[in-house]
Parts: structure tokens; sequence; C-alpha cells
């Protein structure tokens, strides 16, 4: 059985029947390991990455039941394991570390070279989740940590917040008060929005929903506060990609507007 499906890098073919080029798979089964770099002359690996910046031997992936694991070995050069469906997520596996467990479905490892960069993608089997009823026992119902309305004004200023991070995760732009307010007024219902009013859901989110820390004591200035705000809530996924369509405003024939999107 496959568990894990590497596409190798800039190695195409069109078939016969199929001008369309199509990219070139390596199917892995449990227990499986593939060799990546630029290979020997008489000792090819399977994951060839032809770049003079690449170890001939630069690492291997081994396949297991769900997931996958990567062993570095360059003695000096970090590899990055990005999560293609991430805001930004990542993996870094340093020098010398053997079986690094990737936990991503979608990965892309990427190894620096001579012209920038050089990556392979690796595709990991759909994840196993606890079906809803499992593993729940008597007693006092469980408190979540972040109980966050996902229809409140709130959850939008926290929305809005982390949108430039979500469409861009190499973005590092935290909004101000007065590009939330631009940003959330077309919507329904806040029209009448003022920045008292942004900047009072910003301190309840900061206080009450996501209670952010300060452990120096000091009072945190607006831009740190906001900025702790995004962090948290990527970190957590509180807030993720598909909760961007509640910021397009809807135009008047009823559809949604792609001025935003």
């Amino acid at each position: 059985m496959d568990t894990v499906i590497v596409q190798l890098p800039d190695q195409q073919h069109s078939s016969a029947d199929d001008s369309a080029e199509r990219p070139r798979l390596l199917h892995l089964g449990p227990g499986q390991t593939a060799d990546f770099g630029r290979g020997g002359p008489d000792d090819p690996v399977q994951v060839a990455l032809s770049d003079p910046g690449v170890s001939r031997y630069a690492g291997q992936i081994t396949a297991a039941e769900d997931y996958w694991r990567l062993s570095n070995y360059s003695g000096h050069v970090t590899y990055v394991v990005e999560n293609m469906e991430g805001a930004g997520e990542h993996v870094k596996v340093p020098p010398g570390r053997l079986g690094a467990p990737v936990p991503f479905e979608f990965s892309r490892v990427v190894l620096p070279s001579r012209d920038g960069e050089v990556h392979f993608k690796v595709f990991a089997p759909e994840h196993m989740y606890l079906d809803a009823g499992l593993g729940v026992r008597s007693g006092e119902p469980t408190q979540s940590p972040f109980a966050l309305d996902q229809t409140s004004k709130y959850f939008l200023v926290l929305l809005a917040l982390c949108e430039p991070r979500l469409r861009d995760p190499s973005s590092g732009a935290i909004p101000g008060v007065s590009e939330v307010l631009e940003r959330l007024r077309p919507l329904e219902g806040c029209q009448e929005l003022t920045r008292s009013a942004v900047n009072y859901h910003i301190e309840y989110l900061a206080t009450v929903k996501l209670r952010l820390r300060n452990d120096d004591g000091r009072a945190a200035g607006p831009h740190h506060k906001r900025a702790e705000l995004v962090a948290l809530a990527l970190r957590f996924d509180l807030v993720r990609e598909e909760h961007l369509a509640l910021l397009r405003p809807a135009r008047a024939d009823g559809k949604e507007s792609a001025a935003h999107g």
C-alpha cells in the first residue's frame, strides 16, 4: 500500500495520447525510503535535485503509515518543510537531524541553492481524526479555551487584523485601526462602526477572549497588542483561510464582491 507520494522536480514527460505534461511521481510504502540530492555519476538518487549547491546525498525521506520522516545529511545547511495548506506553517530540519517527523499532508521540501532554492513536493495520506463523540467521558464538560463567536463584530475585527497574513504568509503587515475600519465598513451591519468601537473590540479580544499575557508587567503598545492577537490567532487556527469569505462585502445584486478577494 502506498502511503507517500513524491512529485519529482523538473522531470516531466508527455504521453503519446496526451500532450499535457504530467509530473513524474514516486510512490513509497510504509518503511520504504528515497534519497534526494544531486546523486553520484554511477549512483543516482531517487529524487534528483540538479543544482551545484545541493549535496550529492542531501538527505532521505522515509514513509510511515500516514506521515513521513526526513533526514538531513548536510553538515551545515538547514532544510525547511512547508505546509502547502497552511498560513506560513513550516518545520525546520537542522543539519545532521535524522528521522524528523513531518505532520503535514501536503508538503514542500525546500533546500537552499546557489540560485536561491530548490524544492520538491511530498504528499502524505489523509490524516485520521477522532469521530465526534468518541472519547467523551462523564463529568463536567471541558470549557473551550478560546470561545469565539464567528458572527460577532469582534471576530470580524480579528479576521481583518489577520487578513494580510492569511492571504500572504510571508507578509509581516499588521493593519492599523484605520485600515481595519476601512476594511469592515462595507460589510452589512458594520456601516456605523467607529474607531473607538474597533479599539474596544481589540481590547476585548486581548483581555477577555484571547487573554494576552504581559509577562514583563509593562503596558503593551497598540501595535504590539495587535501583533500579539494576530500571532495567537494564527498559531491556534482561530481564524483560517475559509473565514476570509466573511470579509467580502455584498453587492446590490446580492453577489459577493471580488474587490477584496
